[in-house]
């Protein structure tokens, strides 16, 4: 059997055998001969389906992102209103809140305010010595020797006018002595003793020195009323102390009331300025009882301004 072939089928049984034939040969299915060289290939007709497809869906794809972009600016829209809305709330609240601010610093400071004006008008001794102490001397008559104090304003000749007490100078004036001399941080000038009033026991005395006057209350002392006295007891210049107006008395000795107080006072106090607590003269001082503590007396700054037109 030549090699390549397969045997053919087999003879029903009892039949001879078949003499060997040739197969078939294959046949070849071939696409037909490609034209010659150089020849052109027509085009493939236009498939008109296939492009207006593709347009439509471009058309489609147009219309979803323009609707996208719809959306988005409509709720960029939305959002920005919305915000402007809610800054002009802010805007609102902040301005509110400014207000108030304002408002409570406003508050805060009247009543800072009005704490300084109370602590400014507390009692406060140091500070009342220091406004008056330049005004007040010690004062040597003779032999004698008392206080006086600068009072009003500066007088006519540009000099200084002070009220003491008459009997400081009484025994100087009785001998017809008319000049005493004034002591301040131990410069010594002279004053002349002006006049007299020996019942309300009032001199008033005038020096060409310069020196600030003290004012004088424009209300009558009152019980309770803080007060300080100044003086130079026994010589000792620039001497304070403090207390209260106890009351206001008519003595039977002297004409007219005397104010009461409980400020220690001693010999050489006499002719000082009795001061409440505005820096104001309230009163002179006058006299003391012997063997007694707190019993001060001193005649009211209305009654010697009256006398003596120089407050």
């Amino acid at each position: 059997m030549p090699p390549g072939h397969q045997p053919g089928p087999y003879p029903p049984a009892g039949q001879p055998p078949q003499p060997w034939q040739p197969q078939p040969a294959p046949v070849a299915y071939a696409l037909p001969p490609h034209p010659a060289s150089g020849v052109p290939v027509p085009p493939a007709p236009p498939r008109s389906g296939g492009l207006l497809r593709r347009v439509l869906r471009f058309n489609t794809v147009l219309v979803v992102l323009l609707a996208v972009l719809i959306g988005m600016v409509a709720w960029q829209s939305v959002r920005i209103g919305e915000l402007s809305t809610a800054l002009r709330g802010a805007d609102q609240r902040l301005s509110d809140l400014q207000k108030e601010d304002a408002s409570r610093l406003d508050e805060a400071d009247a009543r800072l305010g009005a704490l300084e004006k109370e602590v400014g008008g507390a009692f406060n001794v140091e500070k009342l010595a220091a406004a008056v102490l330049p005004s007040v001397f010690r004062v040597e008559a003779g032999p004698y020797t008392g206080t006086a104090f600068a009072v009003g304003p500066k007088a006519g000749d540009g000099g200084t006018n002070l009220f003491t007490n008459f009997h400081v100078v009484e025994a100087l004036y009785k001998d017809g002595g008319r000049t005493v001399k004034i002591t301040r941080d131990g410069q010594r000038f002279d004053a002349k003793i002006v006049a007299v009033n020996k019942l309300r026991d009032v001199a008033h005395l005038h020096t060409t020195a310069k020196f600030t006057g003290l004012t004088v209350t424009k209300t009558p002392a009152k019980p309770g009323q803080q007060i300080i006295a100044v003086g130079a007891p026994l010589g000792l210049t620039d001497t304070v102390t403090s207390g209260v107006i106890s009351a206001i008395r008519e003595t039977g000795y002297e004409e007219g009331p005397m104010v009461q107080f409980d400020a220690a006072i001693n010999p050489g106090n006499s002719g000082g300025p009795v001061i409440n607590g505005q820096q104001q003269v309230v009163g002179i001082t006058v006299a003391g009882y012997l063997n007694a503590e707190g019993l001060g007396l001193a005649i009211p700054i209305a009654d010697a301004c009256k006398l003596f037109t120089i407050c």
